[in-house]
């Protein structure tokens, strides 16, 4: 691979395994870690370490074969810094997995997704009373109408086709293209919905750049205990939500008994849905996700919670959090302001303190 027999075991253990480690991570960033750790003792050594050992080494090989290794050096640790670097994606690939084996079943309200056909009930009037609480231009009829849905995670459409049926123009993302196909295919059947909804098969940060403020509401329901990086996630809506927007999000508290009646009772007794659709480290309680909120721009009004009963197969509010709960937040122009502007230099306190002095002896 590397084009030449004269490198130092340093460089070698970047791409060649010194066994099995004993700390956590995968494998690829163990190894990296591992040569890290190989790069930072021999350089710690001092004369005779790493640095002489090379330059020896390199001498014995021809300009060319040295100009070779460098290159094939360097453009390897490009590589694996590119792929075990910091991520800024939202998308877990373990999550995609889960999703994919049950993309045809979407529209079957007696099947997997049943409970997130009955959360209609609620979380769309949610949606829709809290939009028009705050604007009293709305047509009867279409009370939605002009209002700009981003509907991320938005799997098969589930909740895409009735904000849309309100009037809303809903854009509905998803990393799972079979999900898109299958939310395509649906809102065919209804010719007013393809005229008021566009699937697309991506993910949030791959329309930033093109959708910078653009949409007036963002809903994520059921989606952020899914997500690979939820502060990166909030960022990403706070890019794309036009100022004052609105962010619906609706999850799963991190409690014990989240945990008993979520996963153990909810996936593996009772089946109502799929087991290992959820992971509980992911789960977030209502006051960690309002932080977050709070610290990337956004203004939480609003956290109700939710509960189902599984014998009538419906939702209803509720004053407990303890398990499922919805949170609309506003984005604020807090977070632009602070960051546009820049911390007071030494000079300008020292002046502040001297006009001050100067109008208080005044």
């Amino acid at each position: 691979m590397w084009g030449c027999g004269g490198l130092s075991r340093a460089a070698r253990a970047l791409v060649a395994p010194r066994g099995r480690s004993s700390g956590a991570g995968p494998p690829g960033r163990r190894l990296w870690a591992a040569a890290g750790d190989h790069y930072g003792q021999a350089f710690q050594r001092g004369p005779g370490g790493f640095s002489e050992n090379y330059r020896w080494k390199m001498q014995l090989t021809s300009n060319s074969t040295r100009f070779v290794c460098l290159t094939e050096m360097k453009s390897s640790i490009s590589a694996m810094n590119r792929l075990y670097g910091t991520s800024h994606t939202t998308v877990d690939s373990k999550e995609m997995k889960k999703f994919q084996l049950l993309a045809h079943r979407w529209w079957d309200e007696q099947g997997e997704y049943s409970t997130l056909h009955s959360l209609n009930g609620i979380r769309v009037p949610f949606i829709r009373d809290t939009l028009l609480n705050m604007s009293s231009d709305h047509q009867l009829g279409s009370p939605l109408s002009g209002v700009k849905i981003l509907d991320v995670g938005c799997g098969g459409g589930l909740l895409s086709e009735p904000l849309g049926r309100l009037g809303a123009s809903v854009t509905g993302i998803d990393p799972l293209e079979d999900n898109i196909r299958t939310a395509e295919q649906h809102k065919s059947f209804d010719p007013v919905l393809a005229k008021r909804i566009q699937y697309k098969p991506c993910s949030l940060e791959d329309i930033v750049e093109e959708a910078t403020e653009t949409f007036d509401v963002i809903v994520a329901s059921e989606v952020v205990e899914h997500v690979a990086d939820l502060e990166t996630f909030i960022k990403y809506c706070y890019q794309v939500l036009k100022p004052e927007g609105s962010l619906f999000i609706t999850t799963i508290n991190k409690t014990q008994l989240s945990y008993i009646l979520g996963i153990v009772v909810a996936e593996r007794i009772m089946g109502i849905v799929p087991e290992g659709t959820h992971d509980w480290e992911k789960f977030i309680s209502p006051e960690e996700l309002e932080c977050l909120l709070d610290s990337n721009g956004f203004l939480v009004k609003t956290v109700n919670g939710m509960s189902y009963n599984p014998l009538s197969g419906s939702w209803s509010w509720t004053e407990s959090t303890s398990i499922n709960y919805a949170v609309h937040a506003v984005k604020s122009r807090v977070k632009e302001q602070s960051s546009s502007r820049e911390p007071p230099s030494e000079t300008d306190k020292e002046e502040h303190l001297a006009e001050a002095s100067a109008s208080t002896t005044v």
